[in-house]
């Protein structure tokens, strides 16, 4: 598996990044030509569709935030976790990525400072799933980041290699990706642009996760088995710390990404000690 992996990573070109930055460089244009670039501008012109898909959709209160959660990289990468003793050079990937989008994340972010829903918008005209946020930072939706950033990755990794199939694997991928994104607006933590760009944003750190693991190392030590005592750590915490989340929260996605830590830790832990004895 991790040879597919590796072969479908070396079709991956850096022109891929060209048409997500067109279309993020032509909302901005949009916006700009709409005379909506102000904070208020932005909130006005997202208001009738948040409303419109809050309305139709967060009304599904338990489904919406299980599928939101995907957004969390705790709960998608331990739901991942299994991937990591098959295909290491999918982690690679997935790890680089995973820290572009952090990085695009809190920047983004702090230069905007758009404020959410919550603290735009009439609280009782909308419907609000799970915590209330109220924070200046909406803008890019975190959640649709890490989602595209994980999902890219997937994409490129296992790309069907026949051409017939290619199309329907990429429009499931991203209809699944847009799918956990706009949870983001039903649970009344985000406005549609914030969910749209985060997306592409996302797409953009999964193709650069992708393009360093394929052309860099500096992740190749994971493949080695001396160092899978460090993951068995981290995926323990990630273990404890999942447990506290369903003690707090009690969401079927939570038990699923803690069964597939669990099955990971049993699986690395055998071949550690069976690589040392």
């Amino acid at each position: 598996m991790n040879q597919i992996v590796n072969n479908n990573y070396c079709k991956i070109k850096p022109l891929l990044l060209l048409l997500p930055l067109f279309i993020i460089g032509t909302i901005g244009f949009g916006l700009f030509l709409s005379n909506s670039l102000s904070v208020k501008g932005y909130i006005e012109v997202n208001r009738s569709s948040f409303l419109y898909i809050n309305h139709h959709v967060g009304c599904y209160p338990t489904v919406v935030y299980n599928l939101t959660q995907a957004g969390d990289a705790l709960v998608f990468l331990s739901l991942l976790s299994i991937l990591f003793v098959y295909t290491p050079k999918l982690w690679e990937a997935l790890i680089t990525g995973s820290l572009f989008s952090l990085l695009f994340t809190v920047v983004i972010k702090n230069v905007f400072s758009i404020p959410r829903p919550a603290a735009s918008f009439d609280n009782h005209t909308f419907f609000i799933v799970g915590e209330r946020l109220a924070a200046s930072n909406s803008f890019p939706s975190g959640h649709s980041i890490t989602v595209f950033t994980i999902l890219t990755v997937l994409m490129f990794a296992f790309m069907p290699s026949n051409k017939r199939y290619k199309v329907g694997f990429y429009i499931l991928i991203i209809l699944t990706g847009l799918v956990f994104a706009f949870t983001r607006v039903a649970v009344g933590a985000h406005y549609p642009l914030d969910v749209i760009v985060g997306s592409l944003v996302g797409y953009v750190c999964g193709i650069i996760g992708t393009l360093i693991a394929k052309n860099y190392g500096f992740w190749q030590w994971i493949h080695n088995r001396k160092y899978y005592p460090v993951f068995i750590v981290l995926f323990f915490v990630c273990s404890i710390l999942l447990v506290h989340r369903i003690m707090e929260r009690n969401l079927v996605v939570y038990y699923l990404s803690f069964i597939s830590l669990i099955i990971t830790l049993i699986k690395i832990t055998k071949l550690y000690v069976k690589k040392t004895s």
